[in-house]
C-alpha cells in the first residue's frame, strides 16, 4: 500500500490537524472526510498535533466514522507523547508519556505569571486559558474554544506567543516549551516534538523518513511542524484545510 508524489511512493501519510486538516478546533469539512477515507485505501495515515485525543475524537474520528481501512489511521495526540490506534472494535493507547505533578504543578505556575506579567492574561475567554492535557500543559490565550476569528486577529505576526515561550523557556529549562497553535504555548518532556512523535511512529510501523509524507501549515522556521521536515521527511507545506484538500486530492486521486 502506498501513495505516489513526484515519482515516489510513500506508504505512510502524516499531517498536522488544525488549519491542515481543519479550521482550528472544528470538525473536518465533508469534502476532506471523503477524501481521508480514499486515502487510507490506499496507505497508511497518521495525525500528530498539540492537541489531546478527545479534540481528535471530536474533529475527526467523529467525522470519519468506522469503515473497513480505519485501522490504517494512527493517532499522535500532544505531539507524540501519546499513540492511539484502532484495536478492531476501540480506540485504545498504546503508551502516554505523562508529567509528574510537580513538572505540572511548576509549569502551570510559570504560564500564568509570565502571561501576567507580560500582559498576555486575558479576562475575556472562550474556556480556560491553562490545561492539563496529561503528558502536555498548554497555554491557549483566548481559551480553548476560542473562535478562528478571533485566534487569527489576537497576534497575526506571533510576536506575543513568542515572548511568552521564552519566558517559560528560560524558567523551566528541564522541559520543552514550545510555539503550539496560533495563540497557545505547549510544554512537554524534554526533547519531546513532532519529531520525536514520527521517530516513535517509524520504530512501531517499521518505517523510515523515506516512507513517510507530511502536510503542516507551520513550516516556517520556529513552526511547531518544523522538526518533521528537518527530520529529513518529504513535506508539503499548506494554507489551510482546502489547501491541503486540494494537494491531497492530485496525489490520491490524480
Amino acid at each position: 500500500m502506498a501513495v505516489t508524489y513526484q515519482g515516489k511512493d510513500y506508504r505512510l501519510v502524516m499531517f498536522d490537524l488544525d488549519d491542515t486538516l481543519a479550521p482550528s478546533k472544528s470538525p473536518m469539512a465533508d469534502d476532506m472526510v471523503a477524501l481521508m477515507r480514499r486515502m487510507l485505501d490506499q496507505s497508511l495515515g497518521c495525525i500528530i498535533s498539540g492537541g489531546r485525543f478527545e479534540q481528535f475524537a471530536a474533529q475527526v474520528l467523529a467525522r470519519l466514522g468506522t469503515f473497513d481501512s480505519i485501522g490504517n489511521l494512527h493517532l499522535m495526540p500532544t505531539c507524540g507523547t501519546q499513540y492511539v490506534r484502532w484495536s478492531g472494535s476501540e480506540w485504545e493507547t498504546v503508551y502516554a508519556e505523562y508529567l509528574t505533578d510537580d513538572e505540572k504543578s511548576r509549569t502551570l505556575a510559570v504560564l500564568e505569571t509570565g502571561a501576567k506579567e507580560l500582559g498576555l492574561w486575558e479576562t475575556e475567554t472562550w474556556g480556560p486559558i491553562l490545561e492539563d492535557r496529561g503528558s502536555q500543559i498548554t497555554f491557549s490565550a483566548l481559551g480553548q474554544a476560542a473562535p478562528v476569528e478571533a485566534k487569527a486577529a489576537w497576534d497575526p505576526d506571533g510576536v506575543k506567543k513568542e515572548s511568552l515561550r521564552a519566558h517559560a523557556a528560560a524558567r523551566l529549562t528541564d522541559l520543552e516549551v514550545r510555539s503550539g497553535g496560533s495563540t497557545s504555548v505547549d510544554v512537554t518532556k524534554k526533547g519531546i516534538d513532532k519529531a520525536y512523535g514520527a521517530r516513535k511512529l517509524m520504530d512501531i510501523l517499521d518505517l523510515g523518513t523515506g516512507d513517510i509524507l507530511f502536510f503542516g501549515d507551520r513550516l516556517d522556521e520556529g513552526g511547531n511542524d518544523r522538526p518533521v521536515l528537518d527530520l529529513g521527511i518529504e513535506s508539503i507545506a499548506v494554507d489551510g484545510w482546502q489547501d491541503t484538500y486540494a494537494k491531497l486530492s492530485a496525489i490520491v486521486d490524480g
